[in-house]
């Protein structure tokens, strides 16, 4: 399951890319909305509609040895899959260490992957959910293969209705 999850943050990542760097004609991605911090996508690929908010960290700590991160929730309807939270963090991730994604009180442990990670427990997602939708910042926390923590602070202003747009559309 993890290649799986891999190969979609690919997906996303060059999806995203290409919504932001080739012509309007020749995009595939549309976006749905935009909500501050928080940007809603749509696509169809072949394994069906894509719907999935993307944002960027306002903050990382530290910033040496990073690039550009981005936090993503996914809807893919035609694979059953709803709410999948995923974090491309832009560094190297410890392959032995879990990370966190911390919403003021709540905190939800990630598993990880190369420069990705996922909620370890999906069962948490729709708790997740809520707290991103009732936030109003999102840390997230993992250790590098050297052991040093890094932290992503993300605004949460937009979450909610970038997330009804998905809602919507998937």
């Amino acid at each position: 399951m993890t290649g799986l999850h891999r190969r979609l943050s690919i997906v996303l990542a060059a999806t995203v890319l290409a919504a932001t760097t080739l012509p309007a004609m020749a995009q595939s991605v549309r976006v749905l909305s935009e909500h501050n911090a928080w940007t809603a996508y749509a696509t169809t690929e072949s394994a069906g509609q894509i719907c999935f908010v993307l944002s960027r960290p306002t903050a990382t700590e530290p910033e040496a040895g990073t690039s550009e991160g981005y936090f993503y929730i996914t809807h893919r309807p035609d694979q059953g899959v709803r709410s999948e939270i995923n974090i491309v963090t832009g560094y190297g991730l410890d392959s032995e260490a879990t990370a966190s994604l911390i919403v003021g009180s709540q905190s939800f442990e990630l598993y990880t992957q190369d420069d990705a990670a996922w909620l370890a427990d999906t069962g948490e997602t729709t708790s997740a959910i809520q707290a991103i939708r009732g936030g109003s910042t999102m840390v997230v926390e993992g250790t590098q293969a050297d052991g040093s923590t890094v932290r992503q602070t993300f605004s949460l202003s937009g979450a909610t209705a970038a997330t009804n747009a998905i809602d919507g559309a998937c």
